[in-house]
């Protein structure tokens, strides 16, 4: 099963991701969003079901670092698919399908296992699917702090733009930022309080590096809805500090673990 559906989940994200580009470079022809749209669903499903097939294993789950991290770009692909008829994120959609086709082939061929028995530690499961939600609620709002800054870019421009006509109004997408660094702040404060909660030590030696970034990256957030809040912080000030965060929380989530179960 697994060997039918991670290829046919990358060969859907990939072809959604060309249509999407295609249309927004040739705008005036026939609209393929209908149909990037659907390829993109079905490759949502089967990516899906690839990642349950993968991590639910006997005994436990396989928890590997490359599972997460796919199991991440799915929790962010389904977001953004489900609201794309609403919100303006049909620019990013591309550059999502490409990143979550990568995440299933690394999945897929990358040898790495991780097991894992949450099923026994319910408090677990709560700070993990926080932490999940909490990751994949910033890399949007980054996403959209990558948008904004591009809109920004092309309004200074002078002439049109190819991709002019595709572009959202540049208040609505800031404001969609800002909400969803609020959401995404408020989650990761909740799965931090979820971690001190469920877990023995949180700065113990397996866990140290993790808090500790994670509440780096806490204090970076909150200074930057404070600035926007209280200044009015806007482009490249905040572009820097989300992509700064966002690192700081991928090193927390992925680093160490990185290294042990892919380099080691």
């Amino acid at each position: 099963m697994t060997s039918l559906f991670a290829p046919l989940a990358v060969i859907l994200y990939v072809t959604a991701a060309t249509l999407f580009v295609r249309r927004f470079i040739h705008p005036n022809e026939n609209s393929n969003r209908g149909i990037a749209t659907g390829c993109a669903g079905v490759g949502c499903i089967a990516h899906i079901v690839f990642l349950i097939n993968t991590i639910m294993v006997a005994p436990g789950q396989n928890m590997s670092i490359t599972n997460v991290l796919s199991l991440v770009a799915w929790l962010i692909t389904a977001a953004l698919l489900a609201s794309a008829r609403v919100l303006p994120n049909r620019i990013m959609l591309p550059v999502v399908f490409t990143f979550s086709a990568l995440t299933v082939l690394a999945s897929w061929l990358i040898p790495v296992n991780h097991i894992m028995h949450i099923e026994l530690h319910p408090g677990l499961v709560i700070h993990i699917t926080l932490s999940l939600f909490a990751y994949g609620t910033l890399v949007i709002a980054f996403l959209y702090a990558l948008q904004v800054s591009y809109i920004t870019f092309r309004l200074k421009q002078k002439g049109a733009s190819l991709l002019h006509s595709a572009l959202p109004p540049l208040t609505l997408v800031e404001g969609l930022m800002f909400r969803l660094l609020q959401i995404g702040t408020g989650l990761l404060i909740i799965s931090l309080l979820s971690g001190f909660i469920f877990l023995e030590d949180m700065f113990s030696l397996q866990y140290a590096h993790k808090t500790v970034l994670s509440i780096l990256a806490l204090i970076l957030y909150i200074f930057i809805l404070t600035g926007q809040k209280l200044k009015g912080w806007r482009s490249r000030q905040l572009i820097v500090m989300n992509i700064v965060g966002i690192v700081l929380l991928t090193l927390a989530y992925f680093g160490s673990r990185f290294v042990r179960e892919v380099l080691l």
